[in-house]
């Protein structure tokens, strides 16, 4: 039976959103507080019990979480535009080789709205 598990990231990032219509409050600059939800689905293994260890993910995350932390999004190549469905599939291309069970990336922009990208 395939099991889902996930972990989440928080990161602080700034951007702006450059093909908003004018006075657009997006197309200023402005930050976030975003949150990564990174989702794994494969079968639990039998002698682990565990699909896979949360570290791994961890570990396969953080070179892209430190491109991420602190910085001003449209700065980095494939974000010019870095809305969250951009974003979200931009870490998706990013994470894939690293996480072939990787089933789902969701990105929060605030506490209320974000997006899932499945690939």
């Amino acid at each position: 039976m395939a099991t889902t598990l996930f972990k989440e990231f928080q990161f602080e990032a700034a951007h702006l959103l450059p093909h908003v219509p004018a006075g657009h409050k997006c197309g200023r600059l402005h930050g976030h507080s975003f949150m990564v939800r990174l989702e794994i689905t494969g079968e639990v293994d039998q002698h682990t019990g565990w699909v896979m260890d949360f570290s791994d993910i961890k570990r396969a995350f953080k070179p892209i979480y430190d491109r991420l932390d602190h910085y001003y999004l449209n700065d980095i190549p494939g974000l010019e535009n870095p809305t969250s469905e951009v974003l979200a599939e931009w870490i998706w291309q990013q994470m894939k080789p690293a996480l072939p069970l990787l089933s789902a990336v969701m990105v929060k922009e605030t506490c209320t709205a974000g997006c899932v990208y499945r690939g």
